[in-house]
């Protein structure tokens, strides 16, 4: 009979309830299943016994095999050591023990071979090695033992009570002999057949008693594949489901709207990335089911007149369509922009948002409900109750990072059927990082700038060179271009930022007086009026320079702002660096980027400088930012749960989850409700996940 992995970990023998806790709460083990899943983060070779006259002064882990010939106390400032003389052929060394002499002394005998393992120091012309892992040479030979040994997670509270890599690696071994180290295989025969690769019992054995390092690396491949499959297969699934049980509003046809706008209107030729992407969401919006697209494209990439025309299709249709912004001056801005592409195709279009007047609100719930009102641009106060549609048939939702899965779902229930819905991101995702996080939804990409953007120029400038900046910035205001000065801010020290802000600003308008020159402030501790009265001064040119912080990192457009210069950037993370120099380069001339720093940076800093200064491919600069940081750091705290993987490490092991996303997809599409007997084990195992796993929770 098989063991069942769900039983608490309590009743394994060796844990008992104390040790039990200690692992709940430490480390996260509940169930036998919990501590199969406890895998090791790396390995020391224990093939090689040193003998004592081999050591060397490097505190490097080694094994040794001799006999303790004597013991005595130690007297030191706090209590006593114990100290065991231990002796082989080649010469003598110390064992040192700070605590548990007691115990040590009764359990140790004078004159037998012991095998110890350890870190040893050199003091006072000898070796010796506090607290060592300490066998007999019989046990050391019987047990389940393997030339690598597995070094486990820990934590500070564990070792102190005891529950030392020994202890755990002991446990382990109970483990594998209650279950005679046999466990369900969890893969098709196919597919392992296809990649070669081992059993499941085989490779839980070989991760946690690896045999040779090839068995180890094989070991490791299986089950870093079976992780990423699983990911990949529970959001293909729920795509699946999601087209086949949800219903969309059918858009059957492409009309006079986006026909006229196309041929008479349009303010420039598309590029061919927009065309595609085009077609992919004139695609799912003529299916039955609802759309739920991810549309990703670089700052520049021309997202906004994708979602008008995806709009127009909305319309020819008979419904209403809604884009909602992260925040006010983004929401304005889009309803300026689209205003003016609806005029000549006389499109009912209005702004909702913090500060729309009362009578204004009034005005657009009724237009809304009437269905006179076609098009709602506004914020998060497009998610009130009391904005009610009388047929919403497209939401876009535009910084998709900046909403939560509650907010999006509130926009399904603004009709009896959910609407189609579009979501926008200016920041590139890397492909790993998208199919392991929206590997639900159907993702579109933008991948090429519209033809006349000149790219912009980066540099990097250490603070000696300040005198040169500002000739140069003088130069190009005297060409009637403007220019922006961003500071960081980072919260934990919002004085200190607010300090640098005005020193700043200070030395600017010293060496950029009035009235020749003119200079807007822009900050967080600015009243919201305030702050869009300095940005509206600059945006009509009324101002040559913007002095801010991050807070103007999305969506301000002024296509006369040639120049951006960023002080500190050594402060800033590679992704907001290349959003912030997005914001120039939106007009016909050269655009520049000036990254100031001081000369003390680090090795990552140096990266995202040189990375920024070598490439404006928002999609390469990602895949850096994602090696320099790691998935968790860039999902933010609202998703990185997501990716809490056991093994697999989406970053190094990209090459497997292009494999995994690709098996699970070809299985699903031979085979959508894994009903056929050779998927009965991926069955099997998917619902397990179901019923147990807390990780897979987020997948609803």
């Amino acid at each position: 009979m098989s063991v069942n992995l769900q039983t608490p970990i309590d009743y394994l023998k060796g844990v008992g309830p104390n040790r039990a806790d200690l692992l709940r709460s430490e480390l996260g083990i509940k169930t036998y299943q919990d501590l199969i899943n406890l895998f090791p983060n790396r390995y020391i070779d224990r093939t090689k016994y040193y003998k004592i006259n081999q050591l060397l002064r490097n505190n490097a882990e080694v094994q040794i095999i001799g006999v303790i010939t004597g013991f005595r106390e130690v007297s030191q400032k706090r209590g006593k050591r114990l100290v065991a003389d231990f002796k082989d052929d080649t010469g003598v060394m110390e064992l040192v023990w700070f605590r548990g002499q007691k115990w040590i002394r009764e359990s140790l005998k004078i004159g037998q071979t012991y095998v110890i393992f350890g870190k040893t120091n050199w003091f006072s012309g000898k070796y010796s090695m506090p607290h060592p892992e300490i066998e007999t040479q019989e046990t050391h030979d019987g047990n389940l033992r393997s030339a690598m040994q597995s070094i486990y997670p820990s934590t500070e509270k564990l070792s102190n009570k005891g529950i030392t890599n020994r202890v755990i690696t002991k446990i382990m071994q109970q483990l594998f002999l209650e279950t005679k180290g046999r466990f369900s295989e969890t893969l098709s025969d196919s597919t392992k057949g296809e990649l070669k690769l081992i059993s499941k019992s085989d490779a839980l054995f070989n991760i946690h008693f690896p045999k040779t390092p090839e068995l180890l690396a094989r070991a490791q491949f299986r089950l870093k594949f079976e992780e990423l499959f699983y990911i990949q297969l529970q959001l293909i699934l729920k795509n699946l489901i999601h087209k086949s049980k949800i219903k969309g509003f059918p858009f059957n046809k492409v009309g006079d709207h986006f026909n006229t706008f196309y041929n008479n209107h349009l303010p420039f030729k598309l590029t061919n990335a927009q065309k595609r992407v085009l077609k992919e969401i004139r695609q799912d919006l003529g299916s039955n089911a609802q759309m739920n697209r991810l549309l990703q494209g670089d700052v520049g990439s021309g997202k906004t007149i994708v979602a008008f025309m995806s709009i127009l299709m909305g319309i020819d249709n008979g419904f209403q369509c809604c884009l909602m912004a992260p925040t006010a001056i983004l929401s304005v801005q889009h309803y300026n922009g689209l205003s003016e592409l609806c005029k000549p195709l006389n499109i009912s279009i209005s702004l909702l948002n913090g500060s729309s007047k009362t009578s204004e609100r009034r005005e657009i719930h009724e237009n809304l409900e009437n269905g006179n009102l076609q098009i709602l641009i506004g914020t998060h106060a497009l998610l009130e109750d009391k904005v009610k549609f009388k047929n919403l048939g497209l939401a876009i939702i535009d910084e998709q990072h900046r909403f939560g899965v509650a907010q999006r779902s509130k926009l399904w229930h603004k009709n009896t059927s959910p609407p189609h819905v579009l979501v926008m991101t200016a920041t590139p995702i890397p492909r790993t990082l998208a199919m392991s996080v929206y590997g639900d939804l159907d993702i579109s990409v933008i991948d090429e700038l519209p033809a006349g953007r000149k790219p912009i120029k980066t540099v990097h400038r250490y603070d000696n060179n300040r005198l040169n900046v500002f000739k140069f910035m003088k130069d190009e205001i005297a060409l009637g271009r403007q220019i922006y000065i961003v500071y960081p801010l980072i919260q934990e020290s919002e004085k200190m930022d607010y300090k640098d802000l005005m020193d700043g600003y200070e030395s600017i308008s010293r060496e950029f007086p009035m009235p020749k020159y003119q200079i807007s402030i822009v900050h967080g501790k600015m009243k919201p009026d305030d702050k869009d009265y300095e940005m509206q001064r600059f945006a009509k040119g009324e101002t040559n320079i913007m002095v801010a912080t991050t807070v103007i990192e999305v969506g301000v457009n002024v296509p006369n702002a040639s120049v951006m210069i960023i002080e500190s950037a050594e402060r800033f993370g590679l992704s907001q660096l290349h959003q912030l120099r997005g914001r120039v380069g939106r007009g016909a001339e050269q655009s520049y980027c000036i990254l100031m720093t001081s000369h003390k940076l680090g090795e990552n800093s140096k990266t995202r400088l040189q990375t920024m200064v070598r490439s404006s491919d928002g999609f390469e600069i990602a895949e850096v930012d994602l090696k320099l940081r790691g998935p968790g750091d860039i999902m933010g705290t609202q998703q990185s749960g997501i990716l809490n993987l056991r093994i697999a490490d989406i970053v190094k092991d990209k090459d497997i989850l292009e494999s995994a996303r690709y098996f699970a997809k070809s299985i699903l599409k031979l085979d959508p409700s894994l009903a056929l007997p050779e998927h009965k084990a991926i069955l099997n195992t998917y619902r397990q996940m179901h019923k147990y796993r807390n990780i897979w929770n987020y997948i609803s």
